[in-house]
């Protein structure tokens, strides 16, 4: 989500998996896609939200589950919920149910804004995987089938943690860190929304602007309901000025440094992202 102009505000552990070698992963430096104007709230695209994938036809015109989507019926993660680093690729469009072997409600597309989807696994049953969703309301979780549809999964050992209120950013690997960073956080009244998510996409600005890069996550503004013409979503991205880092100041983005930002490129999409109060 951009930090420029404000556009219409509104008022269990999982079961392990058999590890999958890094290079299978795709990376956020990897999965960058060079676009002219982006399409999540960090760029100033007034394009219609892409399609994705098309939906199997069993799925008829269940919504997708984009970062451009507000989806119903669904659960909400849960704080207790761990996860053990697992990650799951759709190699085609897959049904989402609200509970594990529940209809369909939505359908997860294998493709977001231009690169590969990977979410993360936060619950396994027999022939089920419960993943964090990219769409509206924030925590969003469905279970996708793991027999039919061509999934694909790994193992990401990274976590990324925000702490809000210390406005610092914290990456590891296999629970050691990578580093830690003072970065700049949403403002009281564009906070950045709290709670479970996951790195969504990587993009990269065409032309010049505030961010070489700009890393979408699966989490939307609390308080606005777009910004600058894409549908809130919040993102990490670096800023031409160190002096907002350790302040509150954004629309709901983490603007981080520039060596924080090229650490976090080489993060594997569907790395979980925990920010905390």
């Amino acid at each position: 989500m951009t930090d420029r102009s404000i556009r219409a505000p509104r008022g269990r552990a999982a079961l392990p998996h058999a590890p999958v070698r890094a290079r299978s992963l795709t990376t956020a430096a990897a999965a960058t896609a060079a676009v002219a104007m982006l399409a999540t709230g960090c760029g100033k695209s007034h394009s219609p939200a892409p399609s994705g994938d098309k939906a199997a036809p069993s799925t008829g015109k269940l919504p997708q589950a984009t970062t451009y989507t507000t989806l119903k019926g669904l659960g909400q993660d849960a704080a207790d919920a761990a996860a053990d680093g697992t990650v799951a690729h759709p190699k085609a469009a897959v049904p989402v149910s609200a509970t594990a072997g529940g209809p369909p409600v939505a359908v997860l597309p294998s493709t977001q804004l231009g690169g590969p989807t990977w979410v993360p696994v936060v619950e396994t049953k027999p022939g089920w995987e419960r993943v964090l969703l990219p769409s509206r309301p924030n925590r969003s979780t469905g279970w996708i089938p793991t027999g039919k549809v061509g999934l694909e999964t790994a193992h990401s050992p990274y976590q990324i943690k925000v702490d809000d209120s210390a406005r610092t950013l914290t990456l590891t690997r296999s629970g050691h860190r990578v580093g830690s960073w003072t970065v700049a956080v949403g403002a009281a009244k564009t906070p950045t929304p709290i709670g479970r998510t996951f790195l969504l996409a990587s993009l990269a600005p065409a032309k010049k602007t505030f961010s070489p890069l700009i890393l979408p996550v699966g989490a939307h503004s609390e308080t606005l309901d777009t910004f600058g013409g894409g549908p809130g979503t919040v993102a990490f991205h670096g800023w031409p000025s160190v002096s907002v880092f350790g302040k509150a100041v954004t629309h709901g983005c983490v603007r981080v440094p520039a060596d924080a930002l090229k650490k976090l490129s080489e993060v594997p999409l569907g790395t979980p992202v925990v920010v905390t109060a």
